[in-house]
């Protein structure tokens, strides 16, 4: 049973029936936006852009506040949406949708303004004797936003936030598993007044990212699956517009001799199994140095024991629904692709007999191996897969074995020794003694390596990335222009006698360099 199925209309605009994940229970209708609403919506806020833009970074950053303000206020009302929508435990729903949200609002607010105003910049060399150099932010103009089913309210709030605070519009898409929880941005920022026109999401499928992304915007950022990553980051490149891409993860951990096993026995579930794994930085292999790997094991099934599943635990849920069946068949089929090439399933590896919704068995499997789909694909879901291994340096080679390259982690005592393993995993980021953190950090580039995505996205250089930085160069005094015209064989000489005195007869170049 599908959690969205296609309702027959003769309306132009497509219907969704929707379910809940929990019960499967038939829980709303989706409208879906139409190629010609979005034309609509984007042109709007073109219209709304240059007023925008001109609003002093102030007053935008006052609006920030008071939409960080609403998400306290009302943040029983987005856990309960997003609940509602995705399944997942209450607990994760505060942490993800609210915690990151009201966080990330606090920092950008506060930080916009120094990370775009205007700055000067050193002219290095001779000419900096007689040039100055200003770096200006100026907004891109209307961003297309097309976020996720698996965190749908913090992904278009914290996006779509540094987008505004850099003087852009936006145009957003949810998607169709979870839209009215995307929708509270629209909602939240509205009340906080900011102006029509600056902030709207969308509601809608595929079709309707699709006419975002076709429909004339100036940058696209994109979060899902690699697949249609590609085909948006195609659209972006036909129409010579940038683009940001996060895409999917097979985030490695690696478990050193040395390593803190109760806590990285922790890490391990929290990593793999927070957001019912469907956590684009969730750990989905781990590799543990033969030394310690009986112990490590020992402990992984000693606290998975107590795992509890079903919304009747409310707060007290440590591992929520599945979101999407579509994923839930990938789990099951990754899972039995592993039970058939000899892997050993020693907790879960099935769906939970005793709930009626998509609920799947927190799961830990060991004897695995890169000719397992499992390994090198993307499950998404509430699964540990241990492997064995001789060496650090093994642990290292094994997880970079893969097309992807999004985050890790690495477990050791020594943390220095943590950052040089951190540094040897090609990958976009990782953690050491924790499970993977960046995304929640909002000082920290965030983005991914090889087929995890293109571009960074949060910080100074995310907020930056929804503006053009434009150099302005200043003359300082004025006067006779250097070299020109008309050209001369005596100023062509007078130009190589000026580079053999800066760089060969005298360190005065270098030292102005």
């Amino acid at each position: 049973m599908s959690i969205y199925e296609t309702i027959p209309t003769s309306e132009s605009r497509r219907h969704l029936q929707l379910r809940s994940p929990v019960t499967l229970e038939i829980t709303g209708e989706l409208v879906c936006a139409s190629k010609e609403d979005v034309a609509l919506a984007i042109a709007l806020a073109r219209t709304a852009q240059p007023a925008w833009a001109a609003t002093p970074m102030k007053a935008r950053s006052a609006i920030v506040q008071k939409v960080l303000k609403l998400v306290l206020e009302k943040q029983d009302e987005i856990i309960d949406s997003v609940v509602a929508e995705t399944g997942k435990a209450r607990t994760d729903a505060m942490s993800m949708e609210v915690f990151a949200v009201a966080d990330s609002l606090c920092y950008y607010a506060k930080n916009a303004e120094k990370f775009l105003g205007p700055r000067k910049r050193r002219v290095h060399g001779i000419l900096g004797l007689m040039k100055q150099l200003r770096i200006v932010y100026k907004p891109l103009g209307v961003v297309g936003l097309i976020t996720p089913w698996n965190a749908p309210f913090v992904l278009v709030m914290n996006q779509a936030t540094q987008a505004i605070l850099a003087g852009n519009t936006v145009v957003a898409k949810g998607s169709e598993v979870t839209p009215f929880s995307s929708k509270l941005a629209e909602t939240l920022f509205t009340e906080a007044g900011l102006p029509e026109g600056v902030f709207q999401v969308l509601l809608g499928d595929g079709e309707t990212g699709a006419a975002i992304v076709d429909g004339g915007v100036d940058k696209i950022s994109f979060t899902g699956s690699v697949a249609t990553g590609r085909k948006v980051a195609q659209a972006c490149a036909r129409q010579l517009i940038p683009c940001t891409m996060e895409l999917g993860g097979n985030d490695a951990m690696i478990v050193c001799g040395d390593a803190g096993l109760d806590r990285a026995a922790d890490g391990a579930w929290l990593g793999s199994c927070m957001n019912t794994g469907h956590y684009c930085c969730g750990t989905e292999r781990i590799y543990v140095v033969s030394e310690v790997y009986d112990e490590f094991l020992r402990l992984v099934l000693e606290k998975g024991k107590g795992l509890r599943q079903g919304s009747e635990h409310g707060w007290n849920e440590d591992v929520g629904a599945v979101f999407w069946d579509r994923q839930m068949a990938i789990i099951e089929a990754h899972v039995e692709d592993a039970r058939g090439k000899g892997a050993n399933i020693l907790m879960g590896g099935r769906r939970n007999p005793d709930l009626p919704g998509l609920y799947y068995e927190p799961t830990v499997i060991t004897d695995v191996s890169n000719d397992m789909d499992i390994m090198v694909l993307e499950t998404f879901g509430p699964i540990l897969c241990i492997q064995k291994v001789a060496s650090e340096d093994e642990a290292v080679r094994l997880a970079n074995d893969s097309e992807f390259g999004l985050n890790g982690n690495v477990w050791t005592k020594d943390k220095s020794r943590g950052v040089e393993l951190a540094a040897a995993i090609d990958t976009g980021s990782c953690s050491v003694n924790d499970m993977a953190l960046s995304y929640g950090i909002p000082a920290a580039p965030f983005g991914g390596k090889k087929n995890s995505g293109v571009g960074q996205v949060n910080g100074k250089k995310g907020m930056r990335g929804y503006c053009h930085e434009m150099p302005i160069v200043i003359d300082r005094f004025g006067g006779k222009m250097q070299n020109a015209y008309p050209y001369s064989a005596k100023s062509a000489q007078g130009m190589r006698k000026l580079m053999d005195f800066l760089w060969i007869k005298t360190p005065l170049g270098r030292w102005l360099s």
